[in-house]
Protein backbone atom coordinates (compact mmCIF):
# COMPACT_ATOMS: atom_id res chain seq x y z
CA UNK A 1 0.00 0.00 0.00
CA UNK A 2 1.14 3.56 -0.47
CA UNK A 3 0.44 6.33 1.71
CA UNK A 4 -0.32 9.78 -0.41
CA UNK A 5 0.07 13.31 1.37
CA UNK A 6 -0.11 15.08 -2.66
CA UNK A 7 -2.64 16.10 -4.41
CA UNK A 8 0.37 15.73 -7.31
CA UNK A 9 1.42 12.65 -5.85
CA UNK A 10 -2.42 11.02 -6.26
CA UNK A 11 -2.80 12.46 -9.96
CA UNK A 12 0.62 10.82 -10.86
CA UNK A 13 -0.55 7.34 -9.22
CA UNK A 14 -4.31 7.75 -10.89
CA UNK A 15 -3.09 8.45 -14.32
CA UNK A 16 -1.41 4.62 -14.45
CA UNK A 17 -4.37 3.27 -12.15
CA UNK A 18 -7.60 1.61 -13.93
CA UNK A 19 -11.21 0.79 -12.36
CA UNK A 20 -10.32 2.26 -8.79
CA UNK A 21 -12.81 2.46 -5.95
CA UNK A 22 -12.69 5.03 -3.49
CA UNK A 23 -13.46 4.95 -0.12
CA UNK A 24 -13.79 8.67 1.69
CA UNK A 25 -12.94 8.88 5.39
CA UNK A 26 -12.01 10.76 8.28
CA UNK A 27 -9.80 8.12 9.94
CA UNK A 28 -10.46 6.58 13.35
CA UNK A 29 -11.61 3.78 11.44
CA UNK A 30 -14.27 0.96 12.09
CA UNK A 31 -15.46 -2.31 11.42
CA UNK A 32 -17.83 0.17 9.38
CA UNK A 33 -15.40 1.86 7.73
CA UNK A 34 -13.61 -1.31 6.99
CA UNK A 35 -16.58 -2.93 5.31
CA UNK A 36 -16.34 -0.68 2.67
CA UNK A 37 -12.98 -1.35 1.98
CA UNK A 38 -13.87 -4.72 1.38
CA UNK A 39 -16.79 -3.94 -0.83
CA UNK A 40 -14.67 -1.98 -2.94
CA UNK A 41 -11.76 -4.63 -3.11
CA UNK A 42 -14.27 -6.88 -4.10
CA UNK A 43 -15.84 -4.97 -6.53
CA UNK A 44 -12.70 -2.50 -8.14
CA UNK A 45 -9.04 -3.19 -9.28
CA UNK A 46 -7.78 -1.03 -7.43
CA UNK A 47 -8.80 0.78 -3.87
CA UNK A 48 -8.43 4.45 -2.81
CA UNK A 49 -8.91 5.32 0.83
CA UNK A 50 -8.80 8.80 1.84
CA UNK A 51 -8.22 10.13 5.67
CA UNK A 52 -9.33 13.83 5.76
CA UNK A 53 -10.81 15.17 9.10
CA UNK A 54 -12.72 17.87 6.77
CA UNK A 55 -12.82 21.43 8.74
CA UNK A 56 -15.76 22.79 6.67
CA UNK A 57 -17.93 20.15 7.43
CA UNK A 58 -17.91 21.30 11.04
CA UNK A 59 -19.78 23.85 13.14
CA UNK A 60 -18.04 26.39 15.45
CA UNK A 61 -19.17 24.70 18.60
CA UNK A 62 -18.41 21.24 17.15
CA UNK A 63 -15.59 18.75 17.87
CA UNK A 64 -13.34 19.28 14.97
CA UNK A 65 -10.28 19.76 16.94
CA UNK A 66 -11.39 16.76 19.55
CA UNK A 67 -12.18 14.31 16.90
CA UNK A 68 -10.46 11.26 17.29
CA UNK A 69 -7.37 10.85 14.87
CA UNK A 70 -5.04 8.06 14.70
CA UNK A 71 -3.12 7.53 11.33
CA UNK A 72 -0.46 4.77 12.50
CA UNK A 73 -3.52 2.39 13.33
CA UNK A 74 -5.87 3.82 10.36
CA UNK A 75 -3.08 2.73 8.24
CA UNK A 76 -2.20 -0.64 9.29
CA UNK A 77 -6.26 -1.45 9.16
CA UNK A 78 -5.95 -0.05 5.72
CA UNK A 79 -3.41 -2.34 4.44
CA UNK A 80 -5.08 -5.22 6.13
CA UNK A 81 -7.47 -4.82 3.85
CA UNK A 82 -6.00 -4.34 1.08
CA UNK A 83 -6.34 -0.88 -0.24
CA UNK A 84 -3.84 0.14 -2.56
CA UNK A 85 -3.73 3.64 -1.92
CA UNK A 86 -3.90 5.64 1.41
CA UNK A 87 -4.54 9.35 0.87
CA UNK A 88 -3.75 11.13 4.06
CA UNK A 89 -3.68 15.46 2.99
CA UNK A 90 -3.15 18.43 5.09
CA UNK A 91 -6.24 20.90 5.00
CA UNK A 92 -3.67 22.97 2.88
CA UNK A 93 -3.26 20.63 -0.03
CA UNK A 94 -7.63 20.57 0.24
CA UNK A 95 -8.21 24.26 0.76
CA UNK A 96 -4.87 25.99 -0.37
CA UNK A 97 -4.69 29.72 -0.25
CA UNK A 98 -6.97 31.36 -2.09
CA UNK A 99 -9.74 28.54 -2.04
CA UNK A 100 -13.75 30.43 -2.45
CA UNK A 101 -15.99 27.91 -4.16
CA UNK A 102 -18.21 25.68 -2.44
CA UNK A 103 -21.15 23.60 -3.68
CA UNK A 104 -24.20 24.95 -2.19
CA UNK A 105 -26.44 21.50 -1.20
CA UNK A 106 -29.96 21.24 -2.32
CA UNK A 107 -33.42 20.37 -0.89
CA UNK A 108 -32.07 16.72 0.07
CA UNK A 109 -30.02 18.59 2.64
CA UNK A 110 -32.75 20.91 4.25
CA UNK A 111 -34.29 18.65 6.93
CA UNK A 112 -32.81 16.12 9.34
CA UNK A 113 -29.41 16.87 10.09
CA UNK A 114 -29.20 19.74 7.88
CA UNK A 115 -31.69 21.57 10.12
CA UNK A 116 -29.66 21.68 12.82
CA UNK A 117 -25.89 22.10 11.64
CA UNK A 118 -25.87 24.84 9.11
CA UNK A 119 -22.68 24.80 6.69
CA UNK A 120 -22.56 20.93 7.32
CA UNK A 121 -23.29 19.47 3.63
CA UNK A 122 -21.69 22.12 2.00
CA UNK A 123 -18.96 21.10 3.61
CA UNK A 124 -19.35 17.68 2.67
CA UNK A 125 -20.34 18.10 -0.54
CA UNK A 126 -17.27 20.44 -1.17
CA UNK A 127 -15.15 18.35 0.02
CA UNK A 128 -16.05 14.96 -1.80
CA UNK A 129 -16.22 16.86 -5.10
CA UNK A 130 -12.82 17.53 -4.35
CA UNK A 131 -11.95 14.26 -3.80
CA UNK A 132 -13.94 12.85 -6.85
CA UNK A 133 -12.01 15.37 -9.14
CA UNK A 134 -8.85 14.16 -7.48
CA UNK A 135 -9.08 9.89 -7.37
CA UNK A 136 -10.94 10.20 -10.56
CA UNK A 137 -13.14 7.06 -9.03
CA UNK A 138 -15.12 4.48 -11.19
CA UNK A 139 -17.17 3.63 -8.09
CA UNK A 140 -17.26 5.46 -4.57
CA UNK A 141 -18.29 3.77 -1.09
CA UNK A 142 -20.42 5.49 1.33
CA UNK A 143 -21.89 4.00 4.50
CA UNK A 144 -25.87 4.31 4.96
CA UNK A 145 -25.00 4.87 8.53
CA UNK A 146 -25.00 8.60 7.51
CA UNK A 147 -28.22 8.11 4.63
CA UNK A 148 -28.78 11.74 4.11
CA UNK A 149 -25.35 12.46 3.20
CA UNK A 150 -25.54 9.47 1.06
CA UNK A 151 -28.56 11.02 -1.03
CA UNK A 152 -27.19 14.53 -1.55
CA UNK A 153 -23.71 12.95 -2.32
CA UNK A 154 -25.67 10.29 -4.90
CA UNK A 155 -27.57 13.29 -6.04
CA UNK A 156 -24.74 15.79 -6.66
CA UNK A 157 -22.83 13.44 -9.00
CA UNK A 158 -26.22 12.72 -10.94
CA UNK A 159 -26.87 16.91 -11.16
CA UNK A 160 -22.58 17.63 -12.56
CA UNK A 161 -22.76 14.99 -14.08
CA UNK A 162 -20.03 13.22 -12.99
CA UNK A 163 -19.08 9.65 -13.91
CA UNK A 164 -18.28 8.18 -10.93
CA UNK A 165 -21.38 5.61 -9.10
CA UNK A 166 -22.12 6.21 -5.41
CA UNK A 167 -22.36 2.94 -3.39
CA UNK A 168 -24.35 2.90 -0.52
CA UNK A 169 -23.34 0.13 1.88
CA UNK A 170 -25.30 -1.58 4.46
CA UNK A 171 -25.11 -0.19 8.95
CA UNK A 172 -22.17 -1.68 10.50
CA UNK A 173 -23.52 -2.88 14.16
CA UNK A 174 -22.35 -3.95 17.31
CA UNK A 175 -23.48 -7.03 18.65
CA UNK A 176 -25.98 -5.25 20.45
CA UNK A 177 -27.08 -2.98 18.20
CA UNK A 178 -25.23 0.17 18.38
CA UNK A 179 -24.61 1.74 14.89
CA UNK A 180 -20.93 1.88 14.60
CA UNK A 181 -19.27 5.32 15.01
CA UNK A 182 -16.06 7.08 15.56
CA UNK A 183 -17.55 9.19 18.10
CA UNK A 184 -18.56 5.88 20.14
CA UNK A 185 -15.00 6.18 21.63
CA UNK A 186 -16.70 9.48 23.09
CA UNK A 187 -19.50 7.53 25.22
CA UNK A 188 -19.02 6.39 29.10
CA UNK A 189 -19.79 2.84 30.30
CA UNK A 190 -23.17 4.81 31.43
CA UNK A 191 -23.85 6.66 27.92
CA UNK A 192 -22.81 3.66 26.00
CA UNK A 193 -25.54 1.54 27.20
CA UNK A 194 -28.23 4.67 26.89
CA UNK A 195 -27.26 4.96 23.51
CA UNK A 196 -29.02 1.60 22.95
CA UNK A 197 -32.04 3.83 23.06
CA UNK A 198 -31.68 4.89 19.30
CA UNK A 199 -31.27 1.38 17.84
CA UNK A 200 -33.79 0.09 19.60
CA UNK A 201 -36.25 3.18 18.82
CA UNK A 202 -35.47 2.49 15.14
CA UNK A 203 -36.61 -1.81 15.91
CA UNK A 204 -39.28 -0.99 18.08
CA UNK A 205 -40.67 1.31 14.87
CA UNK A 206 -40.05 -1.39 12.54
CA UNK A 207 -41.44 -4.51 14.43
CA UNK A 208 -44.66 -2.17 14.84
CA UNK A 209 -44.65 -1.93 11.00
CA UNK A 210 -44.10 -5.59 10.42
CA UNK A 211 -47.14 -5.99 12.64
CA UNK A 212 -49.48 -3.93 10.55
CA UNK A 213 -49.22 -0.58 11.73
CA UNK A 214 -48.59 1.66 8.61
CA UNK A 215 -49.12 5.51 10.52
CA UNK A 216 -46.15 7.29 10.00
CA UNK A 217 -47.26 9.30 12.95
CA UNK A 218 -47.70 6.16 14.71
CA UNK A 219 -44.76 4.84 14.22
CA UNK A 220 -42.96 7.83 15.34
CA UNK A 221 -44.54 7.59 18.52
CA UNK A 222 -43.41 4.66 19.34
CA UNK A 223 -39.94 4.79 18.32
CA UNK A 224 -40.02 8.00 20.61
CA UNK A 225 -41.05 5.90 23.76
CA UNK A 226 -37.84 3.87 23.88
CA UNK A 227 -36.00 7.19 23.68
CA UNK A 228 -37.83 8.66 26.60
CA UNK A 229 -36.75 5.78 28.68
CA UNK A 230 -32.95 7.09 29.03
CA UNK A 231 -33.16 10.60 30.68
CA UNK A 232 -28.83 10.97 29.33
CA UNK A 233 -30.31 10.89 25.43
CA UNK A 234 -31.48 14.66 24.40
CA UNK A 235 -33.30 14.10 21.11
CA UNK A 236 -32.68 16.23 18.22
CA UNK A 237 -34.58 15.05 16.03
CA UNK A 238 -36.72 11.47 14.78
CA UNK A 239 -38.61 11.47 11.47
CA UNK A 240 -40.18 9.55 9.28
CA UNK A 241 -39.39 10.30 5.43
CA UNK A 242 -39.28 8.92 2.03
CA UNK A 243 -35.89 7.36 1.37
CA UNK A 244 -35.74 9.20 -2.52
CA UNK A 245 -36.71 12.68 -1.15
CA UNK A 246 -36.24 13.24 2.64
CA UNK A 247 -39.87 14.93 3.15
CA UNK A 248 -42.26 13.71 5.45
CA UNK A 249 -44.95 10.88 4.78
CA UNK A 250 -47.80 10.23 5.72
CA UNK A 251 -48.10 6.34 6.24
CA UNK A 252 -45.53 3.38 4.82
CA UNK A 253 -46.89 1.95 1.69
CA UNK A 254 -43.98 0.36 0.27
CA UNK A 255 -40.48 2.05 2.17
CA UNK A 256 -40.11 4.61 4.64
CA UNK A 257 -37.02 5.62 6.47
CA UNK A 258 -37.04 6.79 10.09
CA UNK A 259 -34.27 8.33 11.03
CA UNK A 260 -32.80 10.36 14.69
CA UNK A 261 -30.27 12.09 15.99
CA UNK A 262 -29.60 12.69 19.57
CA UNK A 263 -26.97 13.96 21.97
CA UNK A 264 -25.81 11.08 24.32
CA UNK A 265 -23.97 13.03 27.46
CA UNK A 266 -21.97 15.91 25.38
CA UNK A 267 -22.03 13.23 22.29
CA UNK A 268 -23.88 13.50 18.96
CA UNK A 269 -25.04 10.10 17.39
CA UNK A 270 -27.04 9.73 14.45
CA UNK A 271 -28.99 6.35 13.42
CA UNK A 272 -31.56 5.27 10.69
CA UNK A 273 -33.16 2.52 9.27
CA UNK A 274 -35.74 1.33 6.73
CA UNK A 275 -39.42 0.85 7.53
CA UNK A 276 -40.78 -1.84 5.13
CA UNK A 277 -44.57 -3.27 5.23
Amino acid sequence: MVVIDSLQELRRWRAGATDVGLVPTMGCLHEGHLSLVRRAREECGQVVVTLFVNPTQFGPNEDFAQYPRNLERDRTLCEQEGADVLFAPDASEIYPPGDQTRVIPGDLASGLCGAHRPGHFQGVLTVVLKLFNLAQPDKAFFGLKDYQQYRAIQQMASDFFLSVEVVGCPIVREPDGLAMSSRNIYLSAEERMAALSLSGAIFRAQAACADGERGAEKLRQIALSRIQEEPLVKLQYLEIVDPDTLQPIGGIEEKGLIALAAHVGKTRLIDNGFIIP
